[in-house]
């Protein structure tokens, strides 16, 4: 969601709220304003859960709703005139009626696309297949509108977003090209760009053109902050830890002091230090935590062996449930992998096998990270899931056969128990 859209949502809210909360008051209302509040806070939580609005968007949108819902927690006023109540009522239904014919005619209909909004608004109650299906649903039903609006750089930034955020990260780099065609002097839809393809890429690795994009983007704006974190990534994969460093520095000094974020970039770059003087720092069990024996040498054997005991490793057993061995096609790929419960979408660790060593049992463990940055020993919580693929990609297609894991803590010593029993969608 753009933050254009946020606020115009917003706003409307807001003179909603004003108009209709004396209604409400006096007892004509069916629907209490405390509840719909707390469904407006739900909205945004899923939004951010998603990673369509940036932290940032999400703290100063919840402080906004925050204050509504304690305006309608308030104690009811003495109840208006029936001839103010409709006086009210006909404002109420004539302000948010006017503001959206206008604009269909002069705005960006595609960026309040009804579906995206049904699927980022569903109970948290639904499985977590529902909520997949009904976010598929959305993103389609947006693709296919943009279809007739080739155009429209903000659907095209919304569409590639959402693609992100589901791990279709082909189709996100194809959507965020279109969209940084058509606004090729736009910094963060460049940035964008160059995040889904590299994550597009089979290495995964930010160099060749996703850098080249980084670097044009940083000469645009020198203190985007997602790009200077990106741009250090890069030079970490390819053991430039130095400009890593340097990279990251300069965003910390852009970044409030203590903040999730600050403390995240502080690991990246104590990581980078060890990495650059041969000395080892452990990973902390979870981001803003501090790093343990951080003045730690590079470890013997003796010490490497006490360290790996109490490293996260993951033990999974993985089986084809018999229902499903019919549908199991000749030289599938099986992906056997472990993604946080929240946080972004990207694996923390992956393993790629062939389906038919089937049934077969593996370890996860930060070795098989993507990125430094992305470890099973930066969160607590994760998902571990299985993955058949007709086609080999990593990203979930129709047809292929999977199961996912409960939310289990990273420290689970027993064996893990997978059994590969749902077709996709």
């Amino acid at each position: 969601m753009t933050l254009f859209v946020v606020i115009a949502a917003l706003m409307l809210i807001f003179a909603l709220a004003c108009v209709l909360i004396p209604l409400v008051r006096s007892g004509q209302a069916n629907v209490d304003p405390a509840t719909l509040a707390r469904r407006r806070l739900k909205v945004l939580d899923d939004a951010r859960a998603n990673e369509i609005i940036s932290a940032q968007e999400y703290t100063s949108k919840r402080e906004v709703l925050a204050q509504e819902l304690l305006s309608a927690l308030e104690p009811k006023s003495v109840p208006r005139s029936r001839a103010a109540q409709i006086a009210i009522l006909v404002v109420a239904l004539l302000l948010p009626a006017s503001a959206i014919v206008l604009y269909r005619i002069l705005g960006q209909p595609l960026a309040l696309d009804a579906q995206a909004v049904a699927a980022l608004s569903k109970p948290a109650t639904d499985s977590p297949e529902a909520q997949a299906a009904d976010m598929q649903q959305a993103i389609a039903g947006l693709a296919a509108k943009l279809q007739l609006k080739p155009d429209d750089a903000e659907g095209w930034t919304l569409l590639g977003r959402a693609y992100k955020s589901t791990e279709r990260f082909a189709e996100a780099r194809d959507a965020l090209k279109h969209a940084s065609d058509l606004q090729p002097e736009q910094p963060d839809t460049m940035i964008e760009y160059a995040e889904a393809l590299a994550l597009a890429s089979e290495s995964r690795h930010i160099g060749g053109e996703p850098r080249v994009l980084l670097e044009r983007a940083l000469k645009l704006d020198p203190q985007n902050q997602r790009g200077l974190w990106l741009l250090g990534i890069g030079d970490y994969q390819q053991g430039k830890f130095a400009s890593a460093i340097a990279t990251w520095n300069g965003l910390l000094v852009l970044l409030p002091k203590d903040s999730e974020v600050a403390n995240s970039v502080k690991q990246q770059i104590a990581e980078a230090q060890s990495q650059l003087s041969g000395t080892a720092i452990p990973a902390p069990a979870a981001i803003g935590e501090p790093a343990k024996n951080s003045t730690a040498t590079k470890p013997s054997a003796t010490e490497n062996t006490t360290a790996n005991a109490v490293a996260p490793k993951l033990t999974v057993h993985v089986v084809l449930d018999a229902k499903l061995k019919d549908q199991l096609a000749p030289g599938a790929t099986l992906f056997i992998y472990a993604k946080a419960v929240s946080g972004p979408p990207m694996p923390l660790a992956i393993q790629r096998l062939r389906a038919d060593q089937l049934p077969i049992t593996i370890t996860l463990d930060d070795s098989m990270a993507m990125m430094p940055s992305m470890k099973l020993s930066l969160f607590p919580q994760v998902v571990v899931g299985a993955r058949i693929s007709k086609s080999g990609n990593a990203i979930a297609q129709s047809g292929d056969l999977q199961t996912l894991s409960k939310p289990l803590p990273i420290t689970q010593k027993e064996g893990i128990e997978l059994s590969i029993d749902q077709v996709v969608p």
